[in-house]
């Protein structure tokens, strides 16, 4: 076979992706065709109109071919091996073939035209060799560049170009120091707007003067503060911006712009690289305050504190088009981990506006590029952006694209994809790659994003490729393992010199870069502010204040007791259907048993007592947001909180929600069955919950164990916010826990790890058993003035177990109990042990004691375990002054479960004297058994146990 460029055209027709026999080739064509006839090739114009051709009843011509047959019909052809066009004969073939390449040249540049692209600064490799990209490729001559074609379905302005211009402009548009991907959108109106916006202007930024210089003094702002840090505090961590200073370029033309087009609020995610200069140089943190945090002179208020780089902020800036609010959410060194922080929070906001589009609150997230290759909390993030329960209207992602990861990284060893932001093809997010040394591009890609945003509502990536100057940190040294890279980036003058001297050869001041630095010098010297003043005293419509809920008490008292009226009225409204509704039978008995609860005939169930609390909290003007998987119905389908109308003829009518409506202007109860995630969906939820205090947010685990999946957002956010960062949060976990002989994987939500991290009073665990005590707890969750994370040990059989069902006594009076004394009315001076346990088990041990007849042995179920209810428990203790010992019981492994952590509690409220002993499983590297009979053997075990003799460690007061 001949290598010339014909004989390799004739081959490429037949498997390029680029051919008519690839279906995304034809449809962009078939697009084109039907916005313009004219716009394509006569012999693809010949083939459409065939397709199209309908003769009108007056004999003229008409189109009304549906287009997606049509489109069906090119998917279908190309993979019967292609769609082949009937060409003339001669000359006129032979132009209806170039035509055809013409075609292909255009889309070519538009699929992997970035390439091509000069993106790197330090210009480390070579252009790679893309045939497509070459006009020979297509049989192209040098004497066809003069040649003319039709090019009106391209935006560059004219509707025929020369070979030779169009090639220009096309390397112009898409091989510059911009390179975008876009053409894997699936959407041909997204598409055609962002060649629109492209073509029409050739990626060409268009800067006025005082534009460029605005740049300059943001790229010397940027330097100026590394500089100043790098020579005041050397060697102290900062994780410096050095070598990527046009990101600080960017962040300004995005909060400048965003307020232009309406948005208020920005808040903004990022890890370690650039975060002080962003505090200071975007959001207007006052330069003396950071050097204090160096100097270690900054007021330390907080029990734990957390280093700098780490330090959220937030303040109100002015812009051309009015105040702006910044948030810098906090961050630990999970890099990525608060991506679905920043979404929740933002959801939050927007729905306190009333905002369903994201119109005036914009999500940020500053990536790095080994990151967002790497973290796993990525693409769960992107999974939440198109779902109703999770959207935010658009995400802007920037990448600081070092081109490294950790220093000691082998690039090839990185990732698997090409380019870094490849994960965000997965909801064909545009991506704008561009070159960091040319800051007046930077604009331009932020321009075009947010825009995009803004338009369509979508996420938009802006990859700036930039280098690191310094190491990992600045104790490290980089070229012990990167001396190639090292050796380019000691030659690299810096962004700032290199555009001061463009700016100087534009004749917009010779001297202008070295008089911006010494006046940068200057306003760090002082510890002044580098941006346009922060707004001090503005008062914005929609902050939240948190004042209200500042040094409490978990002992506080909160009424949680609901009027005899107010239930019943309650009650009726959760279990009423509209008229025409037809529910499932099953569901219909759910809520006919409710309806019977409801009146006072049969106690109430879980299911009922929560639904109440739910109910009671909407009616009272709190909010309820409930997510996870299997959050309408219930994992153990104790819930149905969204009803489904079996008569339904589309899949997304027909449901109604009772809880929904309870009351003429009640809150809104949402209620979302979310994708498959933990950690993301866990992170949304405490960002949201961490900006907005009245509404009552929980996430429920399908079960307790994949808490697991999210233990990052656990250990890092929820335990330990309040100490590190001063963040109060009310979210609420609901981990479904009990050892029913469902194996290592269904058993336990861990309830030893919450234990372990509890300290400072920074959360509530509580393990309630029966059905009014979840109404109280979750009614205490927002009546009382305290917000800190609850952790709800929740059932799953006694979700219908009879014994753990309350009478609506005890709904209308009372209030959470954090230890539940005996309910068996004993002679406490003939009680000779004290039996303690939490959870399920308490059955069990009731049960056992009702077979034995062991009227010595009292039974007290701790409700609460963090914070311990020392009061409460000691009262019970001293109700059985001659009970000689106390057992801990607990259905889990000896070295999971509360007994490490109760154990200390129990003995200080002992009385002298008094042995504690343990009864449960042995300690034990798996959660629990899998064999059925196994798990029956070791519960009947440990329940024998807690009547039996002290066995193993024996504590004594």
């Amino acid at each position: 076979m001949s290598d010339s460029p014909a004989s390799i055209y004739n081959a490429y027709q037949g498997n390029s992706y680029l051919f008519g026999g690839n279906a995304p080739y034809v449809e962009e064509m078939y697009e084109n065709y039907l916005a313009n006839p004219g716009s394509v090739p006569d012999n693809w114009r010949s083939y459409f109109d065939a397709l199209q051709h309908v003769p009108a009843s007056d004999g003229s011509d008409s189109r009304d071919v549906a287009h997606q047959p049509v489109i069906n019909a090119f998917a279908e052809r190309a993979k019967q091996g292609g769609t082949r066009v009937v060409e003339a004969s001669g000359a006129d073939s032979e132009l209806g073939r170039k035509r055809t390449a013409v075609q292909q040249l255009i889309a070519a540049y538009r699929n992997v035209g970035a390439r091509w692209a000069n993106l790197d600064p330090l210009q480390r490799a070579e252009r790679p060799a893309i045939p497509e990209l070459e006009p020979s490729f297509y049989g192209f001559a040098d004497a066809d560049l003069e040649t003319v074609f039709n090019t009106s379905n391209t935006f560059f302005g004219r509707d025929t170009m020369s070979l030779r211009d169009l090639l220009n402009a096309l390397r112009e548009t898409y091989c510059g120091t911009i390179g975008v991907e876009y053409m894997y959108m699936t959407d041909q109106a997204q598409k055609r707007w962002w060649q629109q916006k492209l073509e029409a202007a050739r990626t060409n930024p268009k800067l006025s003067a005082e534009k460029k210089k605005h740049v300059l003094e943001r790229l010397t702002a940027a330097e100026g503060l590394e500089r100043f840090l790098h020579t005041k505090y050397v060697g102290q961590k900062r994780f410096s911006l050095e070598g990527g200073e046009s990101f600080i370029v960017a962040m300004d033309e995005l909060v400048n712009g965003a307020g232009a087009k309406g948005v208020q609020e920005i808040v903004i995610g990022m890890a370690h690289r650039g975060r002080l200069n962003v505090l200071v140089n975007t959001l207007g943190k006052a330069p003396k305050d950071l050097f204090a945090e160096f100097d270690h002179t900054a007021p330390e208020d907080l029990p734990s504190g957390d280093v700098k780089y780490h330090q959220g902020f937030s303040s109100d800036v002015t812009t051309p088009s009015g105040p702006m609010h910044l948030s810098l959410a906090f961050n630990p060194s999970h890099l990525e981990i608060v991506n679905p922080v920043v979404e929740g929070s933002v959801r939050a906001r927007m729905d306190r506006r009333g905002d369903t589009r994201g119109a005036s609150v914009l999500p940020v997230l500053v990536h790095g590029d080994a990151a967002f290759a790497g973290q796993g909390v990525i693409m769960e993030t992107l999974a939440l952006a198109e779902t109703r329960g999770y959207y935010t209207g658009g995400t802007i992602h920037i990448v600081i694209n070092n081109q490294i990861g950790f220093t000691t990284s082998d690039p090839r060893d990185s990732r698997s994809t090409l380019y870094c932001t490849d994960v965000v093809k997965m909801i064909e997010a545009p991506v704008l790659h561009v070159n960091g040394d040319d800051p007046e591009a930077v604009v331009l890609c932020m321009q075009l994003a947010l825009e995009y945003r803004q338009e369509f509502n979508k996420d938009v990536v802006v990859d700036i490729i930039c280098f690191r100057k310094l190491g990992h940190n600045e104790q490290d040294t980089p070229s012990l393992t990167q001396p190639l890279m090292y050796k380019k980036i000691a030659a690299h003058p810096g962004t700032r010199k290199l555009y001061a001297d463009k700016l100087a050869a534009q004749g917009l001041g010779e001297t202008l870069g070295d008089d911006m630095v010494k006046a940068q010098r200057a306003a760090f010297d002082a510890g002044k502010n580098t941006i346009d003043p922060v707004l001090t005293d503005f008062k914005r419509k929609y902050a939240v204040d948190w004042s209200a809920f500042s040094n409490k008490k978990w002992t506080d008292a909160a009424e949680t007791a609901l009027p005899l009226a107010e239930w019943k009225r309650l009650a009726e409204k959760i279990t009423t259907v509209p008229e025409g509704f037809t529910v499932h039978p099953l569901v219909k008995k759910v809520l006919d048993d409710r309806a019977a609860m409801g009146r006072g005939d049969v106690n109430v169930d879980w299911g009922m007592g929560e639904h109440m609390a739910f109910a009671s909290l909407v009616a009272s003007g709190y909010p309820v947001r409930l997510s996870g998987e299997d959050c309408g119905r219930g994992t153990f389908t104790h819930r149905h909180s969204v009803l489904h109308d079996q008569n339904r003829e589309k899949w997304d009518t027909g449901t109604y929600v009772p809880l929904q409506n309870v009351a003429e202007n009640q809150a809104p109860f949402v209620v979302i069955d979310s994708i498959l995630s933990e950690e993301a969906v866990l992170g949304f939820e405490y960002g949201y919950a961490s900006n907005d205090p009245n509404t009552l947010v929980i996430w429920e685990a399908q079960f307790g164990d994949f808490a697991n999946g999210a233990q990052v957002v656990i250990d890092q956010f929820i335990a330990s916010g309040e100490v590190k960062w001063g963040r109060l949060n009310g979210l609420t976990l609901m981990l479904p826990h009990g050892y029913e002989g469902q194996g290592p994987e269904h058993s336990s939500a861990r309830l030893e790890r919450f234990m372990q991290l509890s300290a400072d009073t920074n959360i509530q665990v509580v393990q309630p058993t029966t059905a009014s005590q979840i109404f109280h707890l979750l009614r205490r969750q927002m009546v009382r003035n305290l917000r800190k994370p609850l952790v709800i040990m929740t059932p799953k059989s006694l979700l219908r177990n009879k014994d753990a069902t309350s009478p609506v006594s005890e709904f209308i009076k009372g209030g959470f109990q954090t230890v539940i004394p005996d309910v068996k009315e004993l002679k406490a001076d003939k009680v000779k042990r004290i039996v303690a346990c939490s959870g399920k088990v308490y059955y069990d041990l009731a049960k056992k004691r009702e077979e034995k007849g062991a009227d010595d042995v009292a039974i007290i179920r701790v409700e609460q375990l963090y914070p311990f209810p020392h009061k409460a428990f000691a009262t019970e203790v001293k109700k059985y002054p001659n009970a000689v010992d106390i057992v801990w019981c607990q259905d889990e492994p000896q070295n999971q479960g509360a007994w490490f952590f109760v154990q200390h509690y129990i003995h200080e409220n002992m009385l002298d004297g008094q042995k504690l002993g343990y009864s449960g499983r042995a300690a034990s590297a798996s959660p629990a058994v899998g064999y059925a009979h196994l798990h029956q053997e070791q519960q009947k075990a440990l329940v024998d146990g807690a009547f039996g003799k002290l066995k193993g460690f024996v504590l004594t007061k």
